[in-house]
Protein backbone atom coordinates (compact mmCIF):
# COMPACT_ATOMS: atom_id res chain seq x y z
CA UNK A 1 0.00 0.00 0.00
CA UNK A 2 1.18 3.43 -0.94
CA UNK A 3 1.20 5.63 1.82
CA UNK A 4 3.15 9.10 1.88
CA UNK A 5 4.50 10.20 5.12
CA UNK A 6 4.04 13.74 4.05
CA UNK A 7 2.57 15.85 6.72
CA UNK A 8 -0.30 17.57 6.06
CA UNK A 9 -0.10 21.94 5.27
CA UNK A 10 -2.40 24.29 6.98
CA UNK A 11 -3.59 24.57 3.23
CA UNK A 12 -5.20 21.41 3.03
CA UNK A 13 -6.47 20.76 6.54
CA UNK A 14 -8.33 24.55 5.85
CA UNK A 15 -9.18 23.49 2.44
CA UNK A 16 -10.33 19.93 3.71
CA UNK A 17 -12.43 21.60 5.84
CA UNK A 18 -14.58 23.31 3.86
CA UNK A 19 -16.16 20.39 2.49
CA UNK A 20 -17.85 19.93 6.09
CA UNK A 21 -18.62 23.45 6.42
CA UNK A 22 -20.44 23.52 2.89
CA UNK A 23 -22.44 20.22 3.95
CA UNK A 24 -23.09 21.28 6.80
CA UNK A 25 -24.85 24.65 5.74
CA UNK A 26 -27.48 21.58 4.22
CA UNK A 27 -27.31 18.79 7.46
CA UNK A 28 -27.64 21.69 10.18
CA UNK A 29 -30.60 23.26 8.39
CA UNK A 30 -32.42 19.75 8.42
CA UNK A 31 -31.21 18.83 11.81
CA UNK A 32 -32.60 22.71 12.51
CA UNK A 33 -35.69 23.50 10.86
CA UNK A 34 -36.92 20.70 9.18
CA UNK A 35 -39.20 20.00 10.65
CA UNK A 36 -40.50 23.23 11.71
CA UNK A 37 -40.39 24.22 8.35
CA UNK A 38 -42.51 21.04 6.90
CA UNK A 39 -45.05 21.84 10.17
CA UNK A 40 -45.17 25.61 10.68
CA UNK A 41 -43.87 27.00 7.02
CA UNK A 42 -44.70 24.35 4.31
CA UNK A 43 -47.86 23.55 5.89
CA UNK A 44 -47.92 19.90 6.76
CA UNK A 45 -49.62 18.03 9.23
CA UNK A 46 -47.16 16.36 11.69
CA UNK A 47 -48.06 13.07 11.05
CA UNK A 48 -47.39 13.91 7.58
CA UNK A 49 -44.00 15.42 8.45
CA UNK A 50 -43.20 12.52 10.65
CA UNK A 51 -44.20 9.86 7.61
CA UNK A 52 -42.25 11.58 4.71
CA UNK A 53 -38.70 12.64 7.25
CA UNK A 54 -38.65 8.95 8.56
CA UNK A 55 -39.34 7.08 5.74
CA UNK A 56 -37.36 8.85 3.44
CA UNK A 57 -34.29 8.75 5.89
CA UNK A 58 -34.67 5.60 6.43
CA UNK A 59 -34.59 5.01 2.55
CA UNK A 60 -31.58 7.10 2.22
CA UNK A 61 -29.69 5.58 5.07
CA UNK A 62 -29.91 1.99 3.97
CA UNK A 63 -30.23 2.03 0.48
CA UNK A 64 -28.34 4.93 -1.10
CA UNK A 65 -25.46 4.96 1.67
CA UNK A 66 -23.92 1.42 0.62
CA UNK A 67 -24.44 1.54 -3.11
CA UNK A 68 -22.00 5.44 -3.02
CA UNK A 69 -19.76 3.67 -0.50
CA UNK A 70 -19.14 0.37 -2.77
CA UNK A 71 -18.96 2.57 -6.01
CA UNK A 72 -16.53 4.79 -4.23
CA UNK A 73 -13.93 2.41 -3.40
CA UNK A 74 -14.12 1.27 -6.74
CA UNK A 75 -13.70 4.83 -8.50
CA UNK A 76 -10.12 4.99 -10.38
CA UNK A 77 -9.24 8.31 -11.53
CA UNK A 78 -6.81 10.67 -11.86
CA UNK A 79 -8.10 12.60 -9.53
CA UNK A 80 -8.31 9.87 -6.94
CA UNK A 81 -11.33 7.61 -5.57
CA UNK A 82 -12.97 9.86 -3.55
CA UNK A 83 -12.41 13.96 -4.89
CA UNK A 84 -14.31 13.20 -8.08
CA UNK A 85 -17.70 12.34 -6.22
CA UNK A 86 -16.83 16.06 -4.46
CA UNK A 87 -16.17 18.02 -7.87
CA UNK A 88 -19.01 16.36 -9.93
CA UNK A 89 -21.79 16.75 -7.17
CA UNK A 90 -21.39 20.52 -5.61
CA UNK A 91 -23.74 21.81 -8.04
CA UNK A 92 -26.31 19.31 -7.90
CA UNK A 93 -26.42 19.33 -4.07
CA UNK A 94 -27.06 23.40 -4.03
CA UNK A 95 -29.60 23.04 -5.92
CA UNK A 96 -31.82 20.32 -4.67
CA UNK A 97 -30.91 22.16 -0.97
CA UNK A 98 -32.54 25.30 -2.57
CA UNK A 99 -35.74 23.56 -4.09
CA UNK A 100 -36.31 20.87 -0.98
CA UNK A 101 -37.12 24.42 0.83
CA UNK A 102 -38.88 26.15 -1.49
CA UNK A 103 -43.11 26.57 -1.23
CA UNK A 104 -44.14 26.24 -4.32
CA UNK A 105 -47.66 26.93 -4.54
CA UNK A 106 -49.57 23.04 -4.79
CA UNK A 107 -52.47 21.65 -3.14
CA UNK A 108 -51.82 19.61 -0.41
CA UNK A 109 -51.12 16.52 -2.09
CA UNK A 110 -49.28 18.36 -4.50
CA UNK A 111 -46.89 19.48 -1.87
CA UNK A 112 -46.69 16.17 0.21
CA UNK A 113 -45.43 14.91 -3.60
CA UNK A 114 -43.02 17.79 -3.98
CA UNK A 115 -41.69 16.97 -0.04
CA UNK A 116 -41.21 13.50 -1.44
CA UNK A 117 -39.38 14.03 -4.00
CA UNK A 118 -36.84 16.76 -2.80
CA UNK A 119 -36.11 15.51 0.43
CA UNK A 120 -35.38 12.25 -1.79
CA UNK A 121 -33.12 14.04 -4.13
CA UNK A 122 -31.56 16.14 -1.38
CA UNK A 123 -30.10 13.02 1.08
CA UNK A 124 -29.44 10.87 -2.17
CA UNK A 125 -27.18 13.71 -3.56
CA UNK A 126 -25.83 14.23 0.33
CA UNK A 127 -24.82 10.94 0.41
CA UNK A 128 -22.88 10.82 -3.02
CA UNK A 129 -20.95 14.51 -2.07
CA UNK A 130 -20.44 13.57 2.35
CA UNK A 131 -20.01 9.98 2.10
CA UNK A 132 -16.72 10.18 0.07
CA UNK A 133 -16.26 13.61 1.19
CA UNK A 134 -15.82 11.63 4.67
CA UNK A 135 -13.56 8.83 3.82
CA UNK A 136 -11.22 11.38 2.18
CA UNK A 137 -9.86 11.97 5.58
CA UNK A 138 -8.94 8.51 6.00
CA UNK A 139 -7.39 8.24 2.92
CA UNK A 140 -5.45 11.58 3.06
CA UNK A 141 -3.18 10.81 5.97
CA UNK A 142 -2.39 7.56 7.72
CA UNK A 143 -0.46 9.37 10.43
CA UNK A 144 -3.03 9.24 13.46
CA UNK A 145 -2.10 12.40 14.98
CA UNK A 146 -1.89 14.33 11.82
CA UNK A 147 -5.57 12.74 11.47
CA UNK A 148 -6.83 14.16 15.43
CA UNK A 149 -5.71 17.28 13.83
CA UNK A 150 -7.35 17.73 10.30
CA UNK A 151 -10.66 15.97 12.70
CA UNK A 152 -10.09 19.40 14.90
CA UNK A 153 -9.94 21.51 11.56
CA UNK A 154 -12.83 20.08 10.14
CA UNK A 155 -15.06 20.41 12.82
CA UNK A 156 -14.18 23.66 14.03
CA UNK A 157 -15.65 24.46 10.26
CA UNK A 158 -18.29 22.57 11.25
CA UNK A 159 -19.11 25.04 14.34
CA UNK A 160 -19.06 27.59 11.98
CA UNK A 161 -21.74 26.49 10.26
CA UNK A 162 -23.49 25.43 12.79
CA UNK A 163 -23.43 28.92 14.77
CA UNK A 164 -24.58 30.19 11.11
CA UNK A 165 -27.53 27.93 11.00
CA UNK A 166 -28.55 27.90 14.41
CA UNK A 167 -27.59 31.15 15.61
CA UNK A 168 -28.53 34.07 12.47
CA UNK A 169 -30.30 32.31 10.28
CA UNK A 170 -33.91 32.44 11.66
CA UNK A 171 -33.86 36.30 12.45
CA UNK A 172 -32.37 36.67 8.84
CA UNK A 173 -35.07 34.61 7.42
CA UNK A 174 -37.85 36.90 9.02
CA UNK A 175 -36.26 39.88 7.82
CA UNK A 176 -34.92 38.47 4.25
CA UNK A 177 -38.90 37.90 3.90
CA UNK A 178 -40.28 40.75 5.46
CA UNK A 179 -41.77 38.42 7.90
CA UNK A 180 -42.87 35.81 5.59
CA UNK A 181 -40.83 32.57 6.56
CA UNK A 182 -41.46 30.77 2.85
CA UNK A 183 -40.01 33.68 1.14
CA UNK A 184 -36.90 34.06 3.51
CA UNK A 185 -35.89 31.05 3.69
CA UNK A 186 -35.82 30.64 -0.43
CA UNK A 187 -33.82 33.72 -0.09
CA UNK A 188 -31.41 32.21 2.52
CA UNK A 189 -31.16 28.71 0.70
CA UNK A 190 -30.30 30.32 -2.59
CA UNK A 191 -27.22 32.30 -0.85
CA UNK A 192 -26.17 28.94 0.65
CA UNK A 193 -26.48 27.12 -2.51
CA UNK A 194 -23.61 28.95 -3.97
CA UNK A 195 -21.43 29.47 -1.04
CA UNK A 196 -21.44 25.90 -0.66
CA UNK A 197 -20.96 25.05 -4.00
CA UNK A 198 -17.85 27.19 -4.28
CA UNK A 199 -16.93 25.78 -0.79
CA UNK A 200 -16.63 21.95 -2.08
CA UNK A 201 -14.85 23.05 -5.40
CA UNK A 202 -11.68 24.42 -2.97
CA UNK A 203 -11.94 21.32 -0.87
CA UNK A 204 -11.39 19.42 -4.32
CA UNK A 205 -8.97 21.80 -5.65
CA UNK A 206 -6.52 21.76 -2.39
CA UNK A 207 -6.36 18.32 -1.01
CA UNK A 208 -4.30 14.80 -1.91
CA UNK A 209 -5.53 11.37 -1.89
CA UNK A 210 -1.92 9.76 -0.47
CA UNK A 211 -3.06 6.37 1.19
CA UNK A 212 -4.04 4.07 -2.40
CA UNK A 213 -4.27 0.26 -2.28
CA UNK A 214 -1.80 -1.41 -4.60
CA UNK A 215 -3.84 -3.84 -6.90
CA UNK A 216 -3.23 -6.87 -5.50
CA UNK A 217 -5.13 -5.73 -2.38
CA UNK A 218 -8.15 -5.20 -4.44
CA UNK A 219 -11.37 -7.18 -3.24
CA UNK A 220 -14.98 -8.16 -3.99
CA UNK A 221 -17.97 -6.42 -2.75
CA UNK A 222 -18.70 -9.82 -0.99
CA UNK A 223 -15.26 -9.50 1.09
CA UNK A 224 -15.49 -6.06 1.99
CA UNK A 225 -19.20 -6.91 3.21
CA UNK A 226 -17.91 -9.97 5.26
CA UNK A 227 -14.92 -8.13 6.70
CA UNK A 228 -17.69 -4.96 8.30
CA UNK A 229 -20.11 -7.90 10.10
CA UNK A 230 -16.66 -9.63 11.58
CA UNK A 231 -15.64 -6.29 12.35
CA UNK A 232 -16.83 -5.62 16.33
CA UNK A 233 -15.59 -2.28 16.68
CA UNK A 234 -17.58 -1.19 13.38
CA UNK A 235 -20.46 -2.27 14.87
CA UNK A 236 -20.13 -0.58 17.80
CA UNK A 237 -19.29 2.54 16.20
CA UNK A 238 -22.29 2.37 13.91
CA UNK A 239 -24.70 1.53 16.61
CA UNK A 240 -23.12 4.84 18.77
CA UNK A 241 -22.95 7.17 15.17
CA UNK A 242 -26.72 6.59 15.12
CA UNK A 243 -27.81 7.35 18.48
CA UNK A 244 -25.52 10.28 18.74
CA UNK A 245 -27.46 11.25 15.53
CA UNK A 246 -30.83 10.47 16.97
CA UNK A 247 -30.46 12.63 20.42
CA UNK A 248 -28.80 15.36 18.13
CA UNK A 249 -31.86 15.45 15.96
CA UNK A 250 -34.66 15.10 18.49
CA UNK A 251 -33.33 18.07 20.69
CA UNK A 252 -32.02 20.11 17.97
CA UNK A 253 -35.10 20.29 16.01
CA UNK A 254 -37.09 20.66 19.90
CA UNK A 255 -35.44 23.80 20.94
CA UNK A 256 -37.27 25.61 18.16
CA UNK A 257 -41.11 24.59 19.50
CA UNK A 258 -39.04 24.89 23.21
CA UNK A 259 -38.47 29.04 22.87
CA UNK A 260 -41.64 29.50 20.70
CA UNK A 261 -44.62 27.49 23.15
CA UNK A 262 -42.77 26.89 26.66
CA UNK A 263 -40.06 29.49 28.00
CA UNK A 264 -41.37 32.42 29.01
CA UNK A 265 -41.42 35.27 26.40
CA UNK A 266 -40.94 38.31 29.50
CA UNK A 267 -38.01 36.43 30.84
CA UNK A 268 -36.02 35.82 28.12
CA UNK A 269 -36.45 39.74 26.95
CA UNK A 270 -35.42 41.00 30.42
CA UNK A 271 -32.47 38.20 30.22
CA UNK A 272 -31.33 38.99 26.41
CA UNK A 273 -31.50 42.84 26.06
CA UNK A 274 -29.08 44.11 27.98
CA UNK A 275 -26.74 41.80 25.24
CA UNK A 276 -28.86 42.97 22.43
CA UNK A 277 -28.36 46.97 23.73
CA UNK A 278 -24.53 46.14 23.92
CA UNK A 279 -24.49 44.89 20.51
CA UNK A 280 -26.70 47.62 19.39
CA UNK A 281 -24.16 50.17 20.70
CA UNK A 282 -21.27 48.65 18.38
CA UNK A 283 -23.94 48.47 15.40
CA UNK A 284 -24.15 44.80 15.59
CA UNK A 285 -27.73 44.19 15.61
CA UNK A 286 -28.13 40.61 13.56
CA UNK A 287 -31.08 39.16 16.01
CA UNK A 288 -33.83 41.92 15.19
CA UNK A 289 -37.12 42.76 17.21
CA UNK A 290 -38.22 39.24 17.89
CA UNK A 291 -37.41 38.29 21.57
CA UNK A 292 -38.40 34.40 20.52
CA UNK A 293 -35.90 34.18 17.86
CA UNK A 294 -33.11 36.60 19.05
CA UNK A 295 -33.55 34.38 22.63
CA UNK A 296 -32.88 31.54 20.37
CA UNK A 297 -29.95 32.38 18.36
CA UNK A 298 -28.27 33.54 21.43
CA UNK A 299 -28.75 30.18 23.28
CA UNK A 300 -27.72 28.49 20.30
CA UNK A 301 -24.59 31.09 19.94
CA UNK A 302 -23.65 30.06 23.75
CA UNK A 303 -23.90 26.12 22.76
CA UNK A 304 -21.87 26.65 20.00
CA UNK A 305 -19.06 28.92 21.02
CA UNK A 306 -18.82 26.40 24.41
CA UNK A 307 -18.29 24.02 21.66
CA UNK A 308 -15.64 24.86 19.62
CA UNK A 309 -13.51 25.57 22.59
CA UNK A 310 -14.08 22.05 23.45
CA UNK A 311 -13.04 21.11 19.53
CA UNK A 312 -10.26 22.63 19.89
CA UNK A 313 -9.08 20.66 23.12
CA UNK A 314 -9.95 17.73 22.11
CA UNK A 315 -6.77 16.52 20.40
CA UNK A 316 -4.90 17.25 23.31
CA UNK A 317 -6.73 15.30 25.50
CA UNK A 318 -7.31 12.47 22.84
CA UNK A 319 -3.24 12.43 22.17
CA UNK A 320 -3.01 12.01 25.80
CA UNK A 321 -5.91 9.87 26.71
CA UNK A 322 -7.06 8.03 23.52
CA UNK A 323 -10.14 8.83 21.86
CA UNK A 324 -12.74 5.71 23.63
CA UNK A 325 -11.75 7.08 26.78
CA UNK A 326 -12.30 10.93 25.92
CA UNK A 327 -15.19 10.26 24.18
CA UNK A 328 -17.07 8.61 26.94
CA UNK A 329 -16.44 10.82 29.70
CA UNK A 330 -17.35 14.26 27.65
CA UNK A 331 -20.46 12.48 26.17
CA UNK A 332 -21.84 11.72 29.70
CA UNK A 333 -21.36 15.12 31.25
CA UNK A 334 -22.84 16.44 28.58
CA UNK A 335 -25.79 14.34 28.81
CA UNK A 336 -26.31 15.58 32.41
CA UNK A 337 -26.65 19.04 30.78
CA UNK A 338 -29.53 17.61 28.51
CA UNK A 339 -31.20 16.07 31.73
CA UNK A 340 -31.45 19.46 33.63
CA UNK A 341 -33.61 21.02 30.75
CA UNK A 342 -36.54 18.86 32.13
CA UNK A 343 -36.31 20.57 35.77
CA UNK A 344 -36.16 24.03 34.53
CA UNK A 345 -39.31 26.18 34.87
CA UNK A 346 -40.46 28.34 31.86
CA UNK A 347 -38.86 31.56 33.75
CA UNK A 348 -35.72 30.22 34.51
CA UNK A 349 -33.93 31.45 31.17
CA UNK A 350 -30.35 31.96 33.14
CA UNK A 351 -30.26 28.24 34.09
CA UNK A 352 -31.66 27.54 31.06
CA UNK A 353 -28.50 29.37 28.64
CA UNK A 354 -26.14 28.46 31.72
CA UNK A 355 -26.72 24.48 31.04
CA UNK A 356 -26.72 24.93 27.41
CA UNK A 357 -23.04 26.18 27.47
CA UNK A 358 -22.41 23.55 29.41
CA UNK A 359 -23.56 20.94 27.46
CA UNK A 360 -22.06 22.82 24.33
CA UNK A 361 -18.38 22.74 25.95
CA UNK A 362 -18.22 18.90 26.66
CA UNK A 363 -20.36 17.65 23.60
CA UNK A 364 -17.60 19.26 21.24
CA UNK A 365 -14.92 17.37 23.18
CA UNK A 366 -16.36 14.64 21.41
CA UNK A 367 -17.02 16.21 17.93
CA UNK A 368 -13.97 15.62 16.53
CA UNK A 369 -13.37 12.28 17.95
CA UNK A 370 -16.43 10.25 16.35
CA UNK A 371 -14.78 10.55 12.91
CA UNK A 372 -11.44 10.23 14.08
CA UNK A 373 -12.54 7.02 15.30
CA UNK A 374 -14.33 5.45 12.43
CA UNK A 375 -11.28 6.56 10.76
CA UNK A 376 -9.46 4.06 13.07
CA UNK A 377 -12.01 1.37 12.26
CA UNK A 378 -10.69 1.50 9.07
CA UNK A 379 -7.21 1.00 10.05
CA UNK A 380 -8.49 -1.80 12.39
CA UNK A 381 -10.03 -3.56 9.44
CA UNK A 382 -6.96 -3.04 7.07
CA UNK A 383 -4.62 -4.19 10.29
CA UNK A 384 -6.73 -7.57 11.02
CA UNK A 385 -7.51 -8.37 6.87
CA UNK A 386 -4.63 -6.86 4.86
CA UNK A 387 -7.52 -5.42 2.88
CA UNK A 388 -8.68 -1.67 3.38
CA UNK A 389 -11.91 -0.47 2.35
CA UNK A 390 -12.49 3.17 3.22
CA UNK A 391 -15.39 4.31 1.93
CA UNK A 392 -17.73 1.45 2.64
CA UNK A 393 -16.54 1.61 6.43
CA UNK A 394 -17.51 5.47 5.92
CA UNK A 395 -20.73 4.35 4.44
CA UNK A 396 -21.90 2.04 7.04
CA UNK A 397 -21.40 5.21 9.18
CA UNK A 398 -23.33 7.29 7.48
CA UNK A 399 -26.17 4.88 7.81
CA UNK A 400 -25.65 5.60 11.30
CA UNK A 401 -25.88 9.22 10.38
CA UNK A 402 -28.70 9.37 8.48
CA UNK A 403 -30.77 6.72 10.26
CA UNK A 404 -30.13 8.77 13.69
CA UNK A 405 -31.18 11.97 12.16
CA UNK A 406 -34.54 10.78 10.08
CA UNK A 407 -35.53 8.76 13.18
CA UNK A 408 -34.24 11.92 15.97
CA UNK A 409 -36.22 13.93 13.23
CA UNK A 410 -39.46 12.22 12.68
CA UNK A 411 -39.63 11.72 16.76
CA UNK A 412 -40.00 15.42 16.86
CA UNK A 413 -43.06 15.40 15.17
CA UNK A 414 -44.38 12.31 15.64
CA UNK A 415 -43.85 12.62 19.97
CA UNK A 416 -45.11 16.38 19.01
CA UNK A 417 -48.15 15.11 17.65
CA UNK A 418 -49.09 12.61 20.32
CA UNK A 419 -48.85 15.41 23.09
CA UNK A 420 -51.78 16.72 20.78
CA UNK A 421 -49.32 19.75 19.64
CA UNK A 422 -51.36 22.17 16.97
CA UNK A 423 -49.64 23.79 13.98
CA UNK A 424 -49.52 27.60 14.52
CA UNK A 425 -51.98 28.37 11.89
CA UNK A 426 -54.62 26.39 13.58
CA UNK A 427 -53.02 27.69 17.40
CA UNK A 428 -53.68 31.28 16.81
CA UNK A 429 -56.55 33.06 18.46
CA UNK A 430 -56.78 36.45 18.15
CA UNK A 431 -53.03 37.50 18.61
CA UNK A 432 -52.16 34.96 20.89
CA UNK A 433 -50.40 31.27 20.32
CA UNK A 434 -52.20 28.72 22.08
CA UNK A 435 -50.82 25.19 23.26
CA UNK A 436 -52.25 22.74 24.94
CA UNK A 437 -51.00 21.79 28.33
CA UNK A 438 -50.04 18.11 27.14
CA UNK A 439 -47.72 20.09 23.85
CA UNK A 440 -45.77 21.70 26.64
CA UNK A 441 -45.06 18.77 28.12
CA UNK A 442 -44.25 16.77 25.19
CA UNK A 443 -42.07 20.18 24.26
CA UNK A 444 -40.03 19.91 27.88
CA UNK A 445 -39.50 15.97 27.35
CA UNK A 446 -37.89 16.33 23.59
CA UNK A 447 -34.57 19.06 24.82
CA UNK A 448 -34.13 17.35 28.08
CA UNK A 449 -35.06 13.37 28.94
CA UNK A 450 -35.98 11.62 25.55
CA UNK A 451 -32.70 13.01 23.94
CA UNK A 452 -30.80 12.14 26.98
CA UNK A 453 -31.52 8.18 26.53
CA UNK A 454 -29.56 7.61 23.27
CA UNK A 455 -26.46 9.24 24.60
CA UNK A 456 -26.70 7.19 27.50
CA UNK A 457 -26.85 3.66 25.65
CA UNK A 458 -24.00 4.98 23.38
CA UNK A 459 -21.67 5.05 26.61
CA UNK A 460 -22.34 1.80 27.87
CA UNK A 461 -21.73 0.35 24.12
CA UNK A 462 -18.52 1.90 24.09
CA UNK A 463 -17.14 -0.23 27.01
CA UNK A 464 -16.69 -2.81 24.64
CA UNK A 465 -15.09 -0.99 22.18
CA UNK A 466 -11.35 -2.28 21.93
CA UNK A 467 -9.48 0.45 20.47
CA UNK A 468 -7.86 2.16 23.26
CA UNK A 469 -5.10 4.25 23.40
CA UNK A 470 -2.94 1.48 23.46
CA UNK A 471 -3.93 -0.36 20.27
CA UNK A 472 -4.32 3.16 18.49
CA UNK A 473 -0.38 2.74 18.92
CA UNK A 474 0.41 -0.95 18.25
CA UNK A 475 -2.33 -0.13 14.88
CA UNK A 476 -0.61 2.83 13.40
CA UNK A 477 2.84 1.27 13.71
CA UNK A 478 2.18 -2.13 12.04
CA UNK A 479 0.37 -0.43 9.73
CA UNK A 480 3.09 1.80 8.93
CA UNK A 481 6.00 -1.10 8.78
CA UNK A 482 3.25 -2.92 6.07
CA UNK A 483 2.84 0.41 4.13
CA UNK A 484 7.02 0.80 3.99
CA UNK A 485 7.13 -3.12 2.75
Amino acid sequence: MNSSTQKLSVKEKIGYSLGDLSANLVFQTLMTYLAYFYTDIYGLETKHASGIILTVGLIAAFGFNPIIGALADRTSSRWGKFRPWILFTAIPLGVVALLAFSTPDFDYKGKVIYAVVTYTLLLLLYAANNLPYSALSGVITGDMGDRNSLSAYRFVAVMFAQFFVQVFMLPIIESAGNGDKAVGIEIVMTWLAIIGTVMLIITFLTTKERIVPTPDQKSTLKEDLGDLFQNIPWIIMLVVTTLVFVTLAMKGGAYVYYFENYVDKGSLTCFIQPLLDFLVSINVNFFGENPVSAGFGLFNAGGIIFMILGITLSKRFADKYGKRDVFMVALFLSTLFIMFFYFFSPHSVGLIFTSQIFHGFFYGLTIPLLWAMIADVADFSEWKNNRRATAIIFSAMMVGLKGGLSIGSALVTAILGAYNYVSKEAAVVGEAIVQPESAIQGTRMLVSIYPAIPFLLGIGLLFFYEINKEKETLIEEELKKRRIE
